[in-house]
């Protein structure tokens, strides 16, 4: 178990966000429970697919006759969030690894994340320092879904010819001319 972990049971708020403009956004995940507050700097491709993942385990959970729990279809009113990340974002670490389950002694989804670490070999993979731990309910799990998806998509328009990010300023389309 490493050294340091970031544990949030029943957390009050569970988020993703960014800093900074378009094009050069870091993205963060960020959980507080009263004055405590981690934050776990992300990829956009990371916080895509975490997002993507929760909303097939919620959905998964919906259609499972064997369990008991209720799994909301949508996000509930009440768990909408859209408040920017609390200041000042203090990253604990860049995730690298992260892990994602269920809990049905709670009803809750886990979200495991460690730090990046650069190794030569997978096998020589020292045992990570801290690590957050986060159980959230299903319908914050939702909310989070859908913010998530939000956050993500807020980027630079894509160019409708070869599909990568514009930039305000210019765009050099890489997309193969019609004749």
């Amino acid at each position: 178990m490493p050294a340091l972990v970031h544990q949030f049971d029943w957390p009050d708020r569970v988020v993703v966000g960014t800093v900074g403009q378009p094009g050069s956004r870091s993205f963060y995940l960020q959980v507080r429970n009263g004055a405590r507050t981690a934050s776990v700097g992300l990829e956009k491709e990371q916080s895509a697919v975490l997002a993507e993942k929760i909303d097939e385990l919620l959905d998964a959970l919906m259609t499972d006759d064997g369990n008991r729990f209720s799994v909301p279809a949508a996000t509930p009113a009440e768990l909408v969030d859209n408040d920017p990340l609390d200041q000042p974002v203090e990253e604990e670490f860049r995730a690298g690894l992260m892990r994602l389950g269920w809990d049905p002694s709670t009803a809750q989804v886990v979200v495991e994340a460690f730090p990046y670490v650069e190794t030569e070999d997978e096998a020589d993979e020292p045992e990570p320092e801290e690590m957050l731990l986060l159980r959230m309910p299903v319908g914050t799990a939702r909310a989070f879904v859908q913010r998530t998806r939000q956050v993500v998509s807020s980027g630079r328009p894509l160019c409708p010819l070869c599909g990568r990010p514009m930039d305000d300023d210019s765009h050099v389309c890489g997309a193969p001319e019609e004749s």
